[in-house]
């Protein structure tokens, strides 16, 4: 496992509040570092909500993969102005789990019942450890050199792309940018489906999956 480090802004009299501080030059070169080696950055809400209405545009005057459609906003404000639940409590977590999934479009109750199973499977009740597990924070080299999509057209493999067309996160052109930039790749769009991939599919995908060869 690699370093999870945690950084917070502290004054010698115990303020919590960035806001109070004058940072210097040092400071900046120092924290500019620390995100250049870090893989994935985990902002609480209010500190995500700072830092994407400060950041700086890169020196080519767009973000990368500026051509993708992005999340609905609406839906995200939905999805990330929900409270988190007491990651101790099994109840607490499937409700947590069916409320997004109601939000983003998908089956509530299969969402609740998968919550609860990964509930169950986590080794111990420690909060860190549930919260990552359910909410899937195992990131790996997002800033990976090449980038991601730089390397679809290295897969070699028959490849099926399956996306929902109601994905409000991610929306369907997204999938269909990967299908097309894999070589010898097919898009399966399932039409009623959003960010899950529901039961009632996987024959259709499976079928899909057959008929790659």
């Amino acid at each position: 496992m690699r370093p999870l480090r945690c950084s917070i802004n502290v004054t010698l009299d115990g303020c919590c509040d960035h806001q109070v501080m004058i940072p210097d030059e040092e400071s900046h070169r120092y924290w500019a570092a620390e995100l250049e080696r870090a893989d994935a950055l985990l902002f609480g809400r209010v500190t995500y909500e700072m830092m994407e209405a400060a950041w700086r545009r890169p020196a080519t005057g767009t973000w990368p993969d500026d051509d993708l459609p992005d999340h609905d906003q609406a839906t995200m404000s939905r999805l990330f102005a929900q409270p988190m639940p007491d990651w101790t409590d099994r109840e607490a977590v499937a409700e947590f789990a069916a409320a997004g999934a109601e939000i983003l479009g998908d089956d509530p109750v299969a969402a609740r019942s998968i919550a609860a199973r990964i509930w169950d499977r986590t080794p111990g009740t420690a909060p860190p450890v549930q919260m990552a597990n359910q909410m899937g924070m195992v990131f790996t080299k997002l800033n990976c050199k090449p980038r991601w999509r730089e390397r679809l057209p290295e897969i070699e493999v028959s490849t099926l792309v399956v996306h929902g067309r109601r994905d409000p996160f991610f929306p369907v052109g997204n999938g269909e940018t990967i299908a097309r930039e894999i070589p010898g790749s097919r898009l399966l769009v399932l039409e009623e489906a959003a960010t899950a991939i529901p039961d009632a599919a996987a024959g259709e995908v499976a079928e899909a999956m057959l008929a790659l060869g």
